[in-house]
């Protein structure tokens, strides 16, 4: 209790006397930590988005520390800062891989500190963070949620240009507060990071994750989101994945109703079914499977005996599971097999 009171007294006081002498652009950008007065069992760790702040986390970060967990969301390295910005004075991005990964695990030691289990969150290039963690950590993460991760980006010429182009980079819109641009080299840091969670999930085990993309974003791959996840499932059974229509309208910068995404309350209730269940994708697309039948959830998880394991927010995330190919699947494999 002692070491829980320490570290708390140093998240809530001192780093934010630190944050304070940079000084920070906006308040938005300082970091968020609600914390109980004594350690919770769960510790929900968050990484907002690049050039972002933890602004983003805030309402899922509340959710979580409504429902019982201690939450933080510290700010990104070189992120927040106030300053003239521009191509001649680019903002302190950092260009190194290894500094994102330093800050990744020094962070997890932390929340480690702070409860029992810990959920690790990122959205975009907080997201990659997260998925590196949930690879190279796994056992020490009981689930990673990756919001719209940036493992590659929305096609291979952004990737080549990513990859190979020093220049700055000029955002066209700012829907909350930003630098105004970056140097290429700093995104090119977290495609690296990206690019070998790719390659590390198909032979490394990983802790839970579940993947969360949407049709609508022209940031990122939502084709290696959905190859991240399969190998993921190879892996760790207890992976799931959803892809927001695009009738939705869901953006990239999806965490929030002021960043573009009016479903907010909705993302954030599957994110808690999702820590709070215990299902296999396989059983998930089962319950599915058998509501299409007409049947309603509760009746489904009686029958198929897994009512303890699943969370009470697991009907709102079944409205989201695509069941029309859950469908054709089966008939398609059933097909196979000469039923």
């Amino acid at each position: 209790m002692t070491d829980y009171t320490t570290v708390k007294t140093l998240l809530e006081t001192e780093l934010r006397q630190q944050e304070q002498a940079y000084p920070l652009a906006e308040k938005a950008f300082h970091s968020l930590m609600l914390l109980h007065k004594q350690p919770t069992e769960r510790v929900c760790l968050c990484f907002h988005g690049f050039t972002a702040g933890p602004y983003q986390f805030e309402p899922l970060g509340r959710r979580f520390f409504n429902a019982g967990y201690n939450v933080v969301v510290p700010l990104l390295p070189g992120h927040g800062r106030a300053g003239n910005w521009g191509k001649d004075n680019p903002p302190p991005l950092p260009v190194d891989p290894k500094e994102y990964l330093r800050f990744a695990v020094q962070w997890l030691n932390l929340a480690q500190r702070l409860g029992h289990r810990v959920v690790v969150c990122g959205l975009s290039g907080g997201g990659t963070l997260a998925a590196w963690l949930a690879l190279e950590k796994a056992t020490a993460i009981e689930r990673a949620i990756l919001f719209a991760p940036y493992l590659s980006g929305s096609s291979k010429v952004v990737d080549l240009f990513v990859q190979h182009a020093d220049t700055f980079f000029t955002w066209t819109k700012t829907v909350a507060p930003s630098y105004p641009g970056f140097d290429v080299a700093a995104l090119r840091a977290i495609l690296e990071i990206g690019q070998h969670c790719l390659k590390r999930v198909r032979q490394a085990p990983v802790a839970p994750t579940f993947t969360i993309s949407s049709e609508s974003d022209k940031a990122v791959s939502n084709v290696d989101h959905k190859r991240f996840f399969e190998a993921a499932l190879k892996q760790q059974p207890l992976s799931w994945y959803n892809r927001f229509d695009k009738v939705l309208d869901i953006p990239h910068t999806m965490m929030t109703e002021q960043e573009g995404n009016r479903y907010q309350n909705l993302l954030i209730v599957m994110t808690q079914a999702f820590v709070e269940s215990e299902l296999t994708w396989i059983e998930v697309e089962e319950i599915a499977y058998y509501m299409t039948k007409g049947r309603t959830f509760r009746a489904v998880v009686a029958d198929l005996g897994l009512a303890a394991k699943a969370s009470k927010d697991m009907p709102a995330m079944m409205t989201m599971v695509d069941k029309w190919s859950i469908v054709v699947g089966r008939e398609l494999s059933a097909k196979g097999r000469g039923w």
